[in-house]
């Protein structure tokens, strides 16, 4: 507890939705604004980063003591439903240290899906510098989200973690391989056209797949994100 604040860590992942729940919740950059000042306007945090990916979406917050949370988990479970059900029996809440000791180990990639992938410290950062922008955090966050990429980067640096880095869409490209031997010149075919798919088309090119098929709900992102992908490719 900091005075008569508390700070709260209120989410889902991986660990506890489905794919589809966590895709109705995912809080997209052009909506992000919007929900940082939402949460304070409401009166549910007086500090607020949201951190939105593929596998998570998180508010960390620093909140009354004698809320302790509660309004962040109303506000997020009223944005989706899960089969009839409230999405409130999807969330979980961690307060002070634990919200802390989460933070980090999402910061280390230790709560990651795939452990040791690479993407979550930046998009830790990004969710950090948006919420400075919006201006939504204080000196508490600040601290906060300096001290846990700090975190992230020292696990990277000194342990184990990150010495071969790895992604969903890496990890299955190479469950492809045992089960196919050599891609060279095969003609895959990738579902969707969001950041999990361009990672995935990077891995397929690099093992030489010699014709991709791009599927996507919208022809448009496909057609936008699908070369930029191969584009990026060092």
């Amino acid at each position: 507890m900091i005075g008569e604040s508390e700070l709260v860590a209120v989410g889902l992942n991986h660990h506890t939705a489905p794919v589809e729940v966590r895709e109705r919740l995912a809080i997209g950059p052009e909506a992000l604004s919007e929900h940082l000042h939402a949460l304070t306007e409401r009166a549910h945090a007086r500090e607020s980063v949201i951190l939105s990916t593929c596998n998570r979406v998180e508010v960390y917050a620093l909140v009354g003591s004698e809320d302790a949370g509660r309004g962040i988990l109303t506000y997020l479970s009223g944005t989706a439903h899960h089969g009839g059900r409230p999405l409130r029996s999807l969330l979980y809440r961690h307060m002070g240290s634990d919200a802390v000791t989460h933070l980090f180990r999402v910061a280390s990639s230790l709560d990651s899906q795939v452990v040791g992938e690479p993407q979550i410290l930046g998009q830790l950062k990004q969710a950090f510098r948006a919420a400075q922008e919006e201006q939504t955090v204080g000196t508490v966050l600040q601290r906060l989200m300096r001290r846990a990429i700090s975190v992230g980067k020292r696990v990277r640096t000194e342990t184990g973690v990150g010495r071969k880095p790895v992604s969903v869409g890496t990890a299955a490209v190479e469950v492809a391989r045992q089960v196919f031997g050599k891609l060279q010149g095969r003609v895959v075919l990738v579902l969707g056209a969001g950041d999990m798919a361009r990672l995935v088309l990077r891995s397929l090119l690099d093992h030489g797949v010699d014709e991709l098929l791009v599927v996507n709900r919208t022809p448009a992102a496909a057609e936008t994100h699908v070369p930029l992908a191969i584009s990026n490719l060092d």
